[in-house]
């Protein structure tokens, strides 16, 4: 979720854009940020756990049957809970386009989205067509990455409860629209896949063996035109088919955009992993962080299988994108090759200490505000509302002023 190549973006909307200046005072007028958590208690505990919330407070510590949680340990969960409903709601639409087509995900999305339809859609069977290239498995990869970032989100939600925190609600801002196109549940979204740029220096960056962003280093973009302008990564109305090439050139984006949305997550969870205090808290960063890397590496492997489309026009827009043979010049070679999935050994925490394979990058410092900044910089919250922002802002800002403790 983090873009380490371009300098901190400011968080804003790409279209009519507020500034985090023109924020700064967090629109409290406006914006009641209590009013979009949800104080969820778990069962037969709310006198006990009631009590250890600080009223006058948006991120109290929080006292639970199990104990209690620090004030900073609350807020990097409930950062991280904000950005798994962003992320169950993008892969919702690939799912219901793309995904194996049971009620499994439908199901347990229909539990936690008011008004969310419990059946499967049918999907989109040109978009599960031109996803074979990439591989014959991928309907089935993208159903179980909907279903893992949903019960992410309700675990880390429901952990909050336990101990007596605010859980994190994000109901009011599903305004965006749906793809109009076959297969697309027409629902309130809280992104948006119709207008991304998607960085995908993560490609060159795990394949570097000298260079690493935790020192400031940047890569190039394997699909250098994908890194600019606004391109689709689902169909927008059934006419996106008229043009096959076309076509294909929205599902190899939707490809590129899995791995680049899956490698922030690699990054995000041992960055703040580093700020928790609780034990426990570590441990929930740890093994949902390790279920985000499994998805980041499955992901790098299928978007190498791209089919090669040399500029291709967006009828709607204009705006051309080639996905070239990552196997030929300027890539190719030993560490470009497209089968190469696993982190080349690089610098990591010294230049003087030996090279080593590792999750890249680690540094802690404005995590959880570089990954917002990178999302928004994605074109993911295009149309999203000043509240949206100031709400997702304040959960960044407090994530990330964040200590360990104890």
């Amino acid at each position: 979720m983090k873009n380490e190549n371009a300098p901190a973006a400011e968080l804003s909307e790409t279209t009519t854009t507020p500034t985090v200046e023109e924020g700064s005072s967090h629109e409290k007028a406006l914006v009641n940020r209590r009013s979009f958590m949800r104080h969820s208690l778990v069962a037969g505990a709310a006198a006990t756990v009631g009590a250890g919330i600080l009223a006058n407070g948006n991120f109290a510590v929080a006292q639970g049957p199990s104990g209690q949680l620090r004030k900073g340990d609350v807020a990097i969960l409930q950062f991280l809970a904000a950005a798994e409903i962003i992320e169950s709601d993008l892969w919702l639409q690939y799912q219901e386009l793309g995904g194996v087509q049971d009620d499994e995900v439908a199901t347990l999305a229909s539990k936690l989205i008011p008004g969310y339809p419990a059946k499967a859609t049918g999907g989109n069977p040109l978009y599960m067509q031109d996803l074979l290239p990439l591989d014959s498995d991928m309907s089935q990869y993208i159903h179980d990455n909907t279903e893992d970032e949903l019960t992410h989100e309700v675990f880390i939600n429901e952990y909050l409860a336990s101990k007596g925190a605010e859980q994190v609600n994000l109901d009011q801002f599903r305004t965006l629209p749906s793809s109009k196109a076959m297969g697309a549940n027409q629902f309130g979204r809280l992104t948006n896949l119709t207008q991304l740029s998607v960085d995908t220096s993560w490609w060159t960056r795990y394949r570097s063996r000298t260079k690493n962003p935790d020192f400031g280093d940047t890569f190039r973009q394997a699909i250098p035109t994908l890194a600019v302008g606004q391109h689709p990564a689902i169909p927008r109305t059934d006419n996106d088919a008229n043009d096959a090439n076309f076509f294909q050139a929205i599902v190899n984006t939707a490809g590129f955009h899995f791995a680049f949305i899956e490698q922030g997550g690699s990054s995000l969870y041992p960055e703040l992993a580093q700020r928790v205090s609780d034990v426990e808290v570590l441990r929930i960063l740890l093994s949902i962080g390790g279920v985000e890397i499994a998805h980041f590496q499955t992901w790098h492997d299928k978007a190498g299988n791209a089919p090669q489309l040399t500029d291709v026009v967006d009828p709607v827009t204009g705006v051309k994108v080639t996905f070239p043979d990552l196997n030929s010049p300027p890539f190719g070679g030993e560490d470009f090759q497209t089968n190469l999935i696993m982190p080349e050994p690089t610098t990591f925490l010294s230049r003087q200490l030996p090279a080593c394979s590792i999750i890249r990058p680690t540094e802690t410092k404005g995590a959880a505000m570089g990954a917002l900044q990178s999302l928004t910089a994605d074109g993911l919250f295009i149309g999203q509302s000043k509240a949206f922002f100031s709400f997702l802002r304040d959960l960044a800002e407090n994530a990330d002023a964040a200590r360990r403790e104890g």
